[in-house]
């Protein structure tokens, strides 16, 4: 049993796992904005081996070991001493300290206690489901969800940050791949697919008009998630998934409406998506509504140094989600008053989304009265720099798949293909 091994033991070799993921990690930021579509980013992480963009030298093994490759060269390619981005070691390390961080959150005190001792942890948690899997099993299954998000999150985090796209290949397959794991487990949500404190619903139902009696029930989700807990664990990731993509895409149609401009990405759906997937509608909705707490002080703070109305947003949500794992015992006792109250948090989301309408508005009419533009001017429309012109720039950029790089043999037919062949001819003296 895991738990019985030393626990020095198992945080040293999370940290070396976690350095060596991030590794890969590093592969995925740099090749997913180069392409558009999943499949061919999923491919692209196949095509070559790793190489300096400059000179195309291929980096030798002992290059390539985590961290140390990184301070051994100092910072530059052995061939052509070209500098290397300190964020190869930062990723390196900061997935290695993520790896140990989330597996101390998650699991018992020193390796051991009951269940109710998790980090995370709550009263209708996957241990309310008996005789499914062993207690160490469900637990580490749900921590290597866990973590794998965790992983899809600094991969999203990092591109975002430079060029303000989340490819789908940092969310997609782990979308999927959380209803299956959902399913065959059975064990590894968080919370229930529903829960209600039969008090607080009581109090409620008798101070409610007798229009809303039929939207007032009780389900005892104990019996069906004992009875049907694969179909439950794939419901809990089901509705995830929806309520987290259909929260952001409530914001985009809103700021559409009222603002007449995109107010978040797509990239930020499929995101919020996924991360609901693995967490589940609750705890999304709840990361939905720490992210803007974060980013309100990014936002200021972008303004006041470069005037810049936007941020990427999903750094803000990826941290809310990783904050949310790290203090749930802190976080969820709060959180879950309001999921108490049952059938009435659906009305309750409805009353926000319309007062979200109706505070937009507002502040439109405040920017009317002070004489300032409500909505993006054509001008700005026009020098905006969106997900596309990011893609499109990229590849002007790079016609040639040498652009920046010493000249090495190629077939010919790649370079007529690329309409580049006369000018390699002229420039290298006739070579092809």
């Amino acid at each position: 049993m895991i738990f019985d091994l030393p626990g020095s033991f198992v945080l040293t070799f999370l940290f070396i796992l976690g350095c060596c993921i991030g590794s890969f990690l590093n592969v995925c930021i740099h090749r997913f904005p180069s392409k558009i579509h999943l499949w061919d980013q999923l491919k692209a992480l196949n095509s070559h081996g790793s190489g300096c963009p400059r000179c195309a030298a291929a980096i030798k093994w002992r290059d390539n070991v985590p961290l140390f490759g990184w301070l051994l060269l100092r910072g530059k390619c052995r061939n052509c001493r070209r500098p290397i981005s300190a964020r190869y070691p930062l990723v390196e390390l900061l997935t290695g300290i993520l790896f140990v961080v989330v597996y101390q959150a998650e699991m018992p005190p020193d390796f051991w206690g009951h269940v109710n001792e998790f980090g995370i942890n709550s009263s209708d948690g996957p241990q309310t489901i008996a005789n499914l899997f062993p207690v160490a099993t469900w637990l580490h299954v749900r921590y290597a969800l866990h973590i794998a998000m965790v992983c899809c999150l600094i991969v999203a985090t990092f591109i975002d940050f430079e060029l303000r796209i989340i490819p789908d290949g940092s969310t997609v397959p782990l979308m999927l791949g959380a209803l299956l794991v959902s399913a065959l487990c059975g064990q590894t949500f968080l919370v229930p697919l529903w829960f209600q404190d039969a008090s607080v619903v009581t109090t409620l139902k008798s101070v409610s008009p007798d229009w809303m009696s039929p939207l007032i029930f009780s389900w005892d989700y104990l019996l069906f998630a004992t009875k049907h807990p694969h179909l439950h664990g794939f419901l809990v990731s089901l509705a995830g998934l929806i309520v987290g993509g259909g929260i952001v895409w409530l914001v985009r149609i809103a700021g559409f409406w009222v603002l007449k401009q995109e107010a978040m990405g797509f990239g930020d759906v499929v995101l919020m998506a996924m991360i609901g997937s693995v967490v589940g509608w609750q705890p999304v909705t709840v990361i939905f509504l720490i992210a803007p707490v974060l980013a309100i002080f990014a936002a200021i703070f972008a303004w006041l140094t470069k005037r810049d109305r936007e941020i990427p947003y999903g750094p803000w949500l990826s941290m809310a989600t990783l904050l949310l794992l790290l203090f749930w015992p802190y976080i969820w006792p709060r959180a879950e008053r309001i999921f108490d109250m049952g059938p009435f948090v659906p009305l309750m989301a409805v009353f926000m989304f319309v007062s979200l309408i109706a505070s937009l508005q507002l502040i439109q009419m405040v920017k009317r009265l002070f004489g300032i533009n409500a909505t993006s001017s054509a001008s700005d429309a026009a020098t905006g720099w969106s997900s596309a012109d990011h893609l499109m720039f990229y590849n002007a950029e790079r016609p040639d798949e040498q652009t920046g790089q010493w000249t090495r043999p190629v077939w010919p037919g790649s370079r007529v293909g690329q309409g580049t062949s006369t000018y390699h001819q002229w420039r290298n003296g006739g070579e092809r």
